[in-house]
């Protein structure tokens, strides 16, 4: 590899699941990878997405479940343990225009061979009085049916999603394995899932559709959420529900701005990687965990990326090295 003291091997930009993996893995290739960890980045705690869990039952090695706070901590423990260096900071802005890559932080600035983007997704939420001040998130609400949905207190009660498209109708079908019926809200009198979809969920029995409706507040007992105050689009009227869980599929949105579309993304600004890798359009520069996985968006699937990119890395970082040899190398004629 091209080695320069003042150019660091690999920057990454993240602490979730993807990031600390890729740090775990380039640690221990001992090559001292510089992570920027984020300071509420997103309006979101340094750890991601994770860190708004209260307990995380899917992950591999815990039998018993876990808290939020407590796995990412034990990610970052993790990765220092074999020596990564993390930065509290946010990344403002880069250029990949030139190399090495440019990286510039709140409060310092570096210089990189490579670049792991591993900043997330954030799940849009309906600012709506027991949400907007977090009151009841985590506490019935969410913004992962798969996540949560299996948490005993979904169990056997009557759920809602808000939503018209295909993400709201997998996720009410998947929480009627669970709770006694589903709600699906709509604030339009016609869903924009795809066809295929709309007939699975209408012809599930434990499915029930609410139309030209919006949720305008989520109330509970002062611990979790009992219901919800809807209201009628036509008619303007309210009306109140029993609701033990409330779900948003409305959405997420990469957290890519400091890239100002440096590197390709899709129409809702994901990045998109090569089939069967972690390489952006951009050489050097590889995505992992949520920012390049829209569908399915899983802490261990962002750790399987974040070790995708790792290894790639490694791979990337020895042809750079490769192709410096050759450069200098003298033939004799």
């Amino acid at each position: 590899m091209v080695e320069d003291a003042n150019i660091e091997n690999v920057v990454i930009i993240g602490s979730g699941p993807a990031a600390h993996t890729a740090a775990i893995y380039l640690s221990r290739a001992e090559l001292k990878p510089l992570m920027y960890e984020g300071f509420l980045a997103a309006g979101v705690a340094a750890g991601g997405q994770l860190t708004t869990t209260t307990d995380v039952e899917n992950f591999p090695g815990f039998p018993d479940g876990i808290g939020g706070m407590e796995i990412t901590d034990r990610f970052r423990k993790q990765s220092v343990r074999f020596g990564t260096r993390i930065l509290t900071e946010t990344v403002t802005s880069v250029d990949l225009s030139s190399r090495p890559f440019q990286i510039t932080g709140e409060g310092t600035n570096a210089r990189a061979n490579t670049i792991v983007v591993a900043t997330g997704a954030t799940a849009r939420r309906l600012d709506i009085k027991g949400c907007r001040d977090g009151e009841y998130w985590q506490r019935g609400i969410s913004a992962c049916a798969v996540c949560d949905g299996a948490a005993p207190i979904f169990r056997g009660a009557v759920l809602a999603v808000v939503g018209g498209g295909d993400s709201a109708m997998e996720e009410a079908i998947f929480l009627t394995k669970f709770g006694s019926k589903v709600i699906i809200i709509h604030r339009r009198d016609a869903l924009r899932a795809s066809k295929i979809m709309q007939r699975r969920a209408m012809s599930n029995p434990k499915i029930e559709f609410l139309y030209s409706h919006v949720v305008e507040e989520a109330k509970g007992d002062g611990n979790l959420l009992k219901s919800l105050v809807v209201k009628d689009l036509k008619t303007n009227s309210t009306s109140e529900i029993d609701c033990a869980g409330l779900f948003f599929a409305i959405g997420h949105e990469p957290n890519v701005k400091f890239l100002r579309g440096q590197v390709e993304m899709d129409e809702q600004s994901y990045i998109i990687t090569k089939p069967d890798s972690t390489a952006t359009s951009v050489k050097g520069v590889f995505a992992a965990g949520d920012v390049q996985d829209k569908k399915w968006r899983q802490a261990v699937t962002a750790a399987g990326t974040g070790c995708m990119a790792a290894l790639e890395i490694e791979e990337y970082l020895e042809s750079l090295g490769e192709e410096e040899v050759s450069e200098n190398v003298v033939v004799e004629v």
